[in-house]
């Protein structure tokens, strides 16, 4: 059983209830088209589609969150296409959801890719804080300065750091403590904050001048 799920986009908001109404492709392009059965029609699609989509996703790489995520875009896309006469029954329905659930599934992969490169090349950059970053962590005593510059950062940014360098937590373990939706995000954050630290520090004299007394 499919639990209701409401999806809101800049065109339309939508929200799938249970319905028993079956459609052939031609009734569904309709039933969407003139909108009063939209809530029958997004079952519809679920009920039929969503464990094929799903298993795809899964099948690439995916993890269960990221399945339901991708096939909910692809049912906005999907409606959205019907509403603005983008997709006119030129192939099945079921061919066209899997089209845009792969060029949605695909892209993603390549976002994340290209965030896990950047982080990579950041890391063994040999001008980045971070290789010192553990070291100051570690030391008490220098340890308050070293969280004043990390303030400046913001909270969010020092909650983040200090539970990586100083808890030594791993990126599963930091999620139990910040509102982060996976590790991938967590990563992301900790890749952006080390970057504005490191700008920080290039830009500011004075931020400089404390990290290297530390």
């Amino acid at each position: 059983m499919i639990s209701p799920v409401t999806k809101t986009t800049p065109a339309f908001t939508i929200t799938m209830i249970k319905g028993s109404t079956t459609y052939a492709d031609a009734e569904l392009l309709t039933a969407i088209r003139r909108g009063d059965q939209l809530n029958n029609a997004i079952y519809f699609i679920y009920q039929q589609y969503s464990q094929t989509i799903q298993a795809f996703i899964l099948a690439n790489s995916g993890n269960p969150a990221d399945a339901e995520d991708i096939f909910q875009e692809t049912v906005v896309t999907f409606i959205d296409s019907v509403k603005k006469d983008r997709f006119r029954g030129e192939s099945s329905v079921k061919t066209f959801l899997a089209a845009i659930a792969r060029h949605l599934w695909l892209n993603e992969l390549k976002k994340r890719e290209r965030s896990e490169v950047r982080e990579k090349a950041f890391e063994n950059s040999r001008d980045v804080t971070e290789p010192d970053i553990s070291q100051h962590m570690a030391n008490r005593e220098v340890n308050q300065q070293f969280q004043e510059v990390l303030g400046k950062l913001g909270e969010s940014c020092k909650k983040l750091l200090t539970l990586f360098y100083y808890e030594n937590m791993s990126m599963k373990e930091i999620l139990h403590h910040l509102p982060y939706e996976n590790e991938q995000v967590v990563r992301n954050k900790k890749y952006k904050c080390l970057q504005s630290l490191t700008e920080m520090i290039k830009q500011n004299p004075v931020i400089a001048r404390l990290v290297n007394k530390l």
